[in-house]
């Protein structure tokens, strides 16, 4: 079972196959009443839209892009980190036209979808103040960031900018082994200097191709690209160089990041990535997956790694499968903890859920029945609970530790999926006792 995509997105391309069919000419000179239909759509699309929340913590944060080197294995990440101030421009959501048109690929839609989402999206900001500054004088945790399939760096903004308002230094990582949407380098220096963008988009099965070999591949690269991520931050000062050329200055970073102090969180694909990559890499001290789509992950992986790992899912996403596969990930003296949230669906934790109207987001499963805002702010005090405790942290994020036990009434402990036909051993232990998770 693959994740669900942004059904929201197959509403649109409904609805505007009866504005007009996908074959219009380039030329086509579209009469005013077409006009006034697709701005009707756009109405109702956009109707009790919500904007991105901006950090509940402390700290202003920027955000800024980061790209290491000029090939197709190139390091490309979004970064949101503890800002000097917050009076530059927010940020924007989606930069580029073409994330929109691999969007429209990765559903299959006309190229015209991707005009419509560019209309609707292009232009919407995300709290966070580009190119800011960063809060020196302290140094602060990290986290590497995973997204799903069919994703890309900059839709966790809500999440990347609360954990930030926290004191967390958060790269998402825009992945290269074809799992994201649309994704862009530069082919050479005189490439970046004239902007000169090459486009890769979303990787898909050909016909007969079985997917498990597939996505366990990418799975592996996926891991390697967030270790790779967390070298070229941890050594700023090595000759590395943005070729973005943008106006944040990476020198910044040194001597700001706690190097003992680092975790690995992702949804959906990402979410399996979390999990290959504390395998892989001990300097994840621990990880968050979020809603994980488990099938990419090789059996022996499952059980191989030590580190503390945290599962928050949603109540509508998972199935039997997919949960026996998380209870494999627990063996005795290993931390292992599992919620779910009450109402919420797979795309709770991506910014679509606050992007959309409450129709469009409702029907097509971007919304829950839980409010978007809860949702998220549930995920990010559970995940800031669990980091302190595991990354020795001292801040007051205990006060929500009853959150990775599911002690709230928007939570389950545990799942809520019925696997109570294998014996397996319970997922929210501490490595000391085991108990049914159903």
């Amino acid at each position: 079972m693959r994740p669900p995509t942004l059904h929201v997105l197959f509403c649109l391309c409904s609805c505007l196959t009866l504005v007009h069919p996908f074959d219009w000419p380039v030329a086509h000179i579209i009469p005013s009443a077409r006009i006034s239909k697709i701005q009707a759509l756009i109405a109702a699309a956009m109707y009790g839209q919500t904007k991105i929340p901006p950090g509940s913590g402390s700290y202003s944060v920027g955000c800024t892009d980061l790209m290491f080197k000029y090939t197709n294995k190139s390091t490309f990440l979004r970064l949101y980190y503890p800002s000097q101030d917050d009076e530059r421009s927010d940020t924007i959501w989606i930069p580029n036209k073409e994330y929109f048109f691999g969007l429209s690929k990765f559903l299959g839609t006309h190229w015209v979808m991707g005009k419509i989402l560019n209309l609707l999206f292009g232009s919407m900001t995300t709290p966070a103040s580009w190119n800011s500054p960063l809060r020196t004088g302290e140094k602060y945790p990290l986290i590497v960031f995973s997204h799903g399939l069919g994703a890309f760096r900059t839709i966790y903004s809500a999440i990347g900018i609360d954990l930030a308002s926290h004191g967390f230094i958060v790269a998402t990582v825009e992945h290269r082994d074809g799992s994201a949407s649309a994704t862009y380098y530069f082919k050479d220096q005189s490439a970046a200097e004239i902007g000169k963008k090459t486009w890769l988009y979303l990787k898909t099965l050909k016909q007969g191709e079985e997917e498990l070999p597939l996505r366990n591949e990418q799975v592996l690269q996926r891991a390697k690209e967030c270790s790779q991520a967390l070298n070229l931050i941890l050594c700023v000062d090595c000759e590395t160089k943005n070729v973005l050329d943008l106006e944040f200055d990476i020198r910044q970073l040194k001597d700001s990041i706690d190097r003992n102090k680092i975790a690995v969180i992702g949804h959906s694909f990402g979410g399996a990535t979390v999990i290959q990559a504390l395998n892989d890499d001990q300097r994840f001290r621990c990880g968050i997956a979020l809603d994980a789509w488990m099938l990419p992950l090789a059996e022996e992986v499952l059980s191989n790694f030590s580190q503390p790992l945290f599962f928050i899912n949603s109540e509508r996403f998972q199935y039997p499968a997919n949960i026996i596969k998380m209870k494999k990930c627990d063996s005795p003296g290993k931390e292992r903890k599992m919620i779910t949230i009450r109402g919420s669906v797979h795309q709770n934790f991506a910014d679509f859920t606050f992007a959309t109207g409450k129709v469009f987001g409702y029907m097509f499963t971007l919304k829950g029945a839980i409010d978007s805002n809860v949702a998220i702010d549930l995920t990010n005090k559970a995940s800031l609970a669990f980091l302190q405790k595991h990354l020795a942290l001292q801040k007051d994020f205990d006060q929500w530790d009853d959150l990775i036990e599911g002690k709230d009434e928007h939570l389950i402990p545990g799942t809520n999926i019925d696997t109570s036909n294998q014996h397996v051993a319970l997922q929210n232990s501490t490595g000391t006792e085991t108990r049914n998770l159903d």
